[in-house]
């Protein structure tokens, strides 16, 4: 089995003067009257970062705060009849020794290890997915759900874990959903999640399943976000998930481009959050110094699309999950109880789709609630309650 090996980011001088020249020589388009949001990221908002990227951004600062924050490592995960990736990853332990060990899926970073008599603690695994961030990216076709589920169920029998739980988010919902289903009770004891992906039953009108379980205020605007988000928010998965290739090209050599194009989604798959342009810049700049670089991350749309569509065999593990009413997807909780085995269900008033960044406080505590005393998760992991 490979070794840990440390890390810390340290990107070459080189290409961050690289970074400043592309930025100096930028062509920005115009821009009709009054247009705002209506039709795509704003000039405004792109001249400004773009002027900051540029001149006073401090990428060595930020640097520099991850590095001293967030202990990291990478190894090598050997994928069945693929490759071996060297795999980038967080390991934080708490000073609990019976802590719950934690996959921790979605590419943003939070922290629950804190130890309190009130309520679990957690050893959280962080990956970065191959292809993201300072993680090794696929060299073959075809690396769909069932290796990205291989690599962080992998990685987490490599650290010692042969028994864990999940909190997945985005892509990582998908993800720690198809672990769940392939480890589940053996290894994968229970997973969270805020973006939870089930079907109306039956695929039945909208009318017909309404009678069956009228929906609250809440579980209406919900499903208006969600017909939003399939009318008008998924023109970037279908680029991605056909010919991402060709849009790599752009978001490879541009970093405007890669700045307009994440930027987006900032902003609009989330609830109203202030976003400072450091921020924004700093989220940028990671895919921009990524390993593989930023057409990496697009791959993952186009070999996932099919599972997308069928999510495959429902999990048995129990699940717990946290609405939060901008996320891009947001239907009735009593549809998910009809797929899964849920033992925790929290609905909150404000937050979106970058939750563990917009909600951070709010999405911990709703991991540890579900597997605290009392709750129908507590000690699912067998000799690791989360408490002194």
């Amino acid at each position: 089995m490979s070794p840990e090996t440390p890390f810390k980011i340290n990107i070459p001088d080189e290409k961050l003067t690289t970074l400043r020249a592309k930025l100096e020589l930028a062509t920005l388009p115009d821009e009709l009257k009054d247009a705002g949001w209506k039709y795509g990221t704003p000039l405004v908002d792109i001249k400004r970062l773009a002027e900051r990227w540029r001149n006073q951004y401090d990428w060595r600062k930020h640097e520099k705060e991850i590095n001293e924050k967030l202990p990291m490592f990478t190894r090598n995960i050997d994928v069945d009849g693929v490759d071996t990736l060297n795999i980038h990853y967080v390991h934080k332990k708490s000073e609990t020794v019976d802590a719950i060990p934690l996959l921790f899926c979605h590419g943003y970073f939070a922290t629950l290890t804190a130890s309190a008599p009130e309520h679990p603690s957690f050893h959280v695994v962080a990956l970065s997915l191959p292809g993201y961030g300072f993680s090794e990216a696929p060299r073959k076709q075809g690396f769909g759900i069932n290796q990205y589920a291989e690599v962080a169920h992998k990685l987490m029998i490599a650290l010692g874990y042969n028994e864990y739980v999940t909190q997945g988010g985005d892509w990582g919902c998908l993800i720690t959903r198809k672990m769940a289903s392939v480890y589940g009770g053996r290894h994968h004891k229970a997973w969270h999640t805020n973006i939870p992906m089930y079907y109306r039953p039956g695929n039945r009108p909208y009318f017909l399943v309404f009678l069956d379980n009228p929906w609250s205020t809440e579980e209406k605007a919900g499903i208006e976000r969600t017909k939003w988000f399939h009318a008008k928010g998924q023109g970037y998965s279908a680029q991605q998930s056909t010919q991402p290739q060709t849009l790599g090209y752009g978001l490879t050599d541009s970093p405007v481009g890669l700045l307009a194009w994440i930027y987006e989604k900032l902003v609009v798959w989330t609830d109203n959050y202030n976003w400072s342009d450091d921020e924004v810049l700093t989220w940028i700049s990671l895919y921009w110094f990524s390993c593989a670089g930023p057409a990496a991350s697009l791959r993952i749309y186009f070999e996932l699309r099919e599972d997308c569509e069928d999510i495959g065999r429902d999990p048995t593990i129990p699940m717990g999950v946290s609405f939060f009413p901008m996320e891009l997807i947001v239907l009735p909780a009593a549809w998910l109880r009809k797929s899964y085995n849920v033992v925790f269900e929290s609905r909150h008033k404000t937050g979106g789709h970058f939750a563990a960044t917009e909600r951070p406080e709010e999405l911990v505590q709703d991991v540890r609630k579900m597997f605290a005393k009392g709750s129908p998760a507590f000690a699912i992991v067998p000799g690791r309650t989360g408490y002194a």
